[in-house]
């Protein structure tokens, strides 16, 4: 018997993408401006940068640890609870950060609580909920602008949450950011339903269960490339995330050109990430994902062996801005290819941990080598190898379903 896939005869249902964008866009947004409030956290409770560091390396680990097990959670019972739970956490974990007197309290608020609620609300969970509501055939080019939304949120907040520090202090603007989570729950109502209930795509006909979903991903040669070109993509983009912004300071060049250079890596990311939906669409995605990785190598390169000025931060975040995100719609596209959307949120999650997996080792060793050694120059070299790497795993990965799903899809 032929089995229809529902996904076939629906439209894009735009007002879920429309809130789910706004959603990654506000997640998104307060993480990416974290190393604005560095410096002058530092400065007023005389921390060191490791002990920063060490914060924002251990949100990265707690949102990559936690989202395998949110994505499950939206994948079993429904994306908005998710959602509206991580909006409450990430609020939390903002105030904690803005009133922390210890380490202790800032590893906590700013690194756990932080950490979780950016899962619960991610727009992985998000991009997840979009693919069980749209057709196969428009999934990538909605990946695409999932993506781009929480690019603009990078766009946005790196002037709003400066410009917010320089009238308000840091620890005001924090506490500001911890109340606009607390809309998340509202923008998260239309994404009701879960991946049982929504019907979307003919390999829910095949019974799986989580377990049964995990030890055929761990056994899948093509999952595994996935999972570790991923976390090369964390390792690079926390660290520019985290410490580019005292990275310009130490280079003797203004201020402004930090907050214009995540805004300008924020502005491109969009562009980047909507291209790589398209392009995911028409083209190999493990192939572009080799060429993405190889070109984030490249600018670091040159960006470093060139003389650094005004000017060339500029040019470096357009080029960065282009390619940041860039590799989500592709990865993303990939997992729902080879299993299907029955346990995407869940499976997503678990390449998303590899990760998350990157960006705790990049944001930490970041401070880590720089207090040791003065310099981040060896962070900056170790992710130009590990671009180089990303490509060569990601070369070999098939981009095609899994036996059980190949003769449904055929059909």
């Amino acid at each position: 018997m032929t089995l229809q896939n529902p996904n076939s005869t629906r439209s894009v249902p735009w007002l879920i993408i429309i809130c789910g964008c706004v959603i990654a866009a506000m997640t998104f947004g307060p993480r990416s401006a974290m190393g604005f409030f560095q410096l002058p956290m530092l400065a007023d409770r005389g921390w060191d940068r490791t002990t920063f560091g060490l914060a924002m390396a251990i949100q990265n680990l707690s949102w990559g640890l936690s989202l395998p097990i949110f994505g499950a959670i939206a994948d079993r019972y429904g994306t908005w609870r998710v959602l509206a739970l991580g909006g409450i956490i990430y609020a939390a974990g903002l105030w904690m950060m803005a009133v922390a007197d210890s380490p202790a309290l800032l590893h906590i608020g700013g690194g756990v609580l932080a950490g979780m609620g950016v899962a619960a609300g991610s727009f992985s969970i998000v991009l997840a909920a979009f693919a069980r509501h749209t057709p196969p055939e428009r999934r990538s080019m909605v990946f695409g602008i999932g993506t781009a939304a929480g690019s603009a949120g990078m766009f946005l907040f790196a002037p709003f949450s400066q410009g917010l520090i320089s009238a308000y202090g840091w620890s005001d603007t924090l506490i500001i950011m911890s109340v606009m989570m607390l809309a998340i729950p509202v923008l998260a109502a239309p994404l009701r339903g879960s991946s049982q209930a929504s019907g979307a795509g003919l390999q829910h006909a095949v019974s799986q269960s989580l377990a049964d979903a995990l030890s055929e991903a761990a056994a899948h040669r093509s999952y595994m490339l996935l999972v570790a070109g991923f976390f090369v993509c964390g390792f690079q983009i926390a660290f520019i995330t985290a410490h580019f912004p005292a990275y310009i300071g130490d280079l003797g060049i203004d201020a402004r050109y930090a907050v214009i250079a995540l805004a300008l890596i924020g502005f491109f990311n969009i562009i980047g990430s909507l291209a790589a939906g398209a392009i995911g669409q028409r083209y190999s995605k493990p192939i572009f994902l080799a060429w993405i990785y190889i070109g984030r190598s490249v600018a670091v390169t040159v960006f470093l062996l060139l003389p650094q000025t005004g000017t060339s931060v500029i040019v470096f975040s357009v080029v960065m801005g282009l390619l940041w995100l860039s590799t989500v719609p592709p990865t993303n596209g990939l997992v729902a290819v080879m299993f299907g959307t029955r346990h995407l949120g869940m499976l997503g999650g678990v390449v998303f941990l590899s990760h998350q997996i990157g960006s705790f080792l990049g944001v930490w060793m970041g401070g880590y080598l720089y207090d040791r050694f003065g310099t981040y120059d060896p962070v900056w070299w170790l992710g130009v190898a590990l671009g180089i790497f990303a490509a060569v795993v990601h070369w070999p990965i098939e981009e095609r379903p899994v036996e059980r799903l190949q003769p449904m899809a055929a059909e």
